[in-house]
């Protein structure tokens, strides 16, 4: 395309945007207004700590499979990834596969034994045989430091996508989108609990995977079902011709980037199985085998998902190319949304409508992952920290909900300040490092407990601590927060930590840690506690 035609293309979908806007806002405004309502409704069902915690325990295999996967499509699987892949070919494509991997190491070692082992989070695990109160503590701010990192890359995701619809282009405004999906977030949460975020969960899977099939469909339609004619033309409008499809365009070129790849694939497919508000999904369900059958219903639906991903980033690649795409974000999360109004046909009524959908369900993607993150780190709060720490179990379950929904607030204040901040970053690359720190922090202290007779709790501490403090410090003096033009802070460089993600030291530091202080420990392994918790997490003996 030259110059010219171009600027021209670029001209033709603002001011299209620019004159479709009632009609986009209008569209937008009814998914919001109808997740609300399906929050508001099921609120008035939560009675009980069992309620806002676990939904009752009520929810079917099929309906948890369809919520986890709601949970984990972010928008960091269909904003981040579809711009990853559109930018980098190959190597985006990456994160799709690390992302549907994880998902065997959660159903093989993690989903049923969890749920027959704990009642609300993930803290009652790893409590069970260890001293009540370091151990809820130090599982209580591991959960909310991975939800906090989480809640960033959603937050960032939200900003881009409004900022587009709205034609909002200066950094006040996107400061109040990112307000925006706070308050909404601290709303979905406080009013439904558990049952308000699954049944927003659900309805959002299933019109995520909707809108991904007709985009999907439609960018097949324009090459004839060619998908080699597809990639063809995408590796020629990028500008890297072969190169695009084979790997090393991102990771590859030094060493460095090499070390990096290795770190993020680590990071991904063992960071599923730590990730708070993934495992607080095993609770909704009334038994261990329902939890093991919606993770098998959760990796079709995923699956099924991310191979619709090539075709919505190598169509953004071929239709719309790399220099359009990163006009409206540099990062490249706004190419899907970009995609859905090309393919409406730019300048005319479908592309202004395919354009508000697309935008509407992953507005409602991200709405609903940050209201399970939120839950997540709260329940965490309230159930672990406030109602067994600070309470030493004398809370009422009134009390609990009341601390669960005021720390709530506070997640959702400090995520709004620090999702400000990281507005212009890829979401995929920071959904990675919350994957890192879940990895590094939760993985192996879950592991030792259930499957490891010798684990103590200065062991459970260390690992705890320590995956923490080594992934939060790394990613603190990474390139992703300052040395680079796309880091958080660019015209600041006190990155001393050369790779971006650091799962390559500090996951295997996490179960380093572990062993060590608990081969040192002076404490006794309550081995009885541990035959009790072996029967338990194998059979479901006494589960709640």
């Amino acid at each position: 395309m030259s110059a010219a035609a171009h600027s021209s293309s670029l001209v033709l979908a603002a001011s299209s945007t620019t004159e479709h806007r009632p009609l986009i806002i209008s569209l937008f405004a009814v998914f919001v207004a109808a997740t609300l309502a399906i929050t508001v409704w099921a609120g008035r069902q939560t009675k009980s700590a069992s309620d806002f915690y676990a939904g009752g325990r009520q929810f079917t295999a099929f309906q948890n499979g369809l919520a986890v996967s709601g949970d984990y499509m972010s928008a960091a699987s269909f904003l981040g990834i579809a711009g990853a892949i559109a930018l980098f070919g190959y190597d985006g494509f990456l994160y799709s596969i690390g992302f549907l991997v994880a998902w065997l190491v959660a159903l093989l070692l993690v989903a049923e034994p969890l749920r027959n082992s704990g009642r609300y989070t993930m803290g009652d695990v790893l409590a069970y045989r260890m001293r009540q109160r370091p151990v809820r503590t130090a599982a209580g701010v591991s959960t909310i430091v991975v939800s906090i990192f989480y809640l960033l890359a959603q937050m960032a995701g939200a900003g881009v996508l409004v900022a587009l619809l709205l034609g909002i282009t200066g950094d006040t405004g996107k400061v109040l989108i990112v307000a925006l999906v706070g308050v909404l977030m601290i709303l979905y949460v406080t009013i439904g609990g558990m049952k308000g975020t699954t049944w927003v969960q659900m309805v959002k899977a299933v019109l995520l995977i909707a809108g991904a099939l007709l985009m999907t469909f439609m960018v097949l339609w324009k090459f004839d079902f060619n998908v080699s004619d597809l990639l063809g033309t995408a590796a020629e409008k990028s500008g890297h011709g072969k190169a695009f499809l084979e790997p090393g365009l991102k990771y590859g070129a030094t060493g460095v980037s090499k070390l990096d790849f290795i770190s993020l694939g680590i990071a991904l497919v063992l960071g599923t199985a730590g990730l708070p508000h993934i495992l607080i999904r095993f609770y909704t369900v009334p038994t261990a085998k329902a939890a093991r059958k919606s993770v098998n219903w959760a990796i079709g639906i995923i699956g099924a998902f991310y191979l619709m991903t090539i075709a919505l980033g190598f169509g953004a690649a071929a239709l719309i190319g790399p220099n359009e795409i990163k006009a409206k974000n540099p990062a490249g999360n706004a190419a899907a949304p970009q995609l859905a109004e090309y393919l409406g046909g730019v300048g005319t009524t479908g592309g202004a409508v395919l354009l508000a959908v697309i935008s509407a369900v992953a507005f409602a993607t991200i709405l609903a992952v940050v209201a399970g993150l939120t839950l997540a780190s709260s329940s965490s709060f309230a159930h672990d920290i406030y109602a067994n720490v600070i309470r030493r179990g004398k809370a009422t379950e009134k009390e609990e909900m009341r601390a669960a929904r005021w720390a709530t607030v506070a997640i959702g204040i400090v995520s709004i300040a620090l999702g400000a901040m990281a507005r212009d970053l890829n979401v995929a690359g920071l959904v990675a490092l919350a994957f890192a720190v879940a990895a590094s922090a939760n993985l192996p202290t879950i592991l030792y407990s259930l499957f490891w007779k010798r684990f103590t709790t200065q062991g459970a501490l260390w690992s705890i601590y320590g995956g923490l403090a080594s992934s939060v410090v790394l990613v603190l003096f990474s390139p992703v927060v300052s040395g680079k033009a796309s880091s958080m802070f660019p015209g600041v460089d006190f990155a001393w930590f050369p790779l971006e993600n650091p799962g390559l030291i500090s996951i295997p530091l996490g179960f380093l840690l572990g062993w060590i202080g608990s081969v040192v420990s002076k404490e006794e392994p309550d081995t009885d506690k541990y035959a009790e918790l072996e029967v338990k997490s194998l059979t479901g003996t006494g589960a709640h």
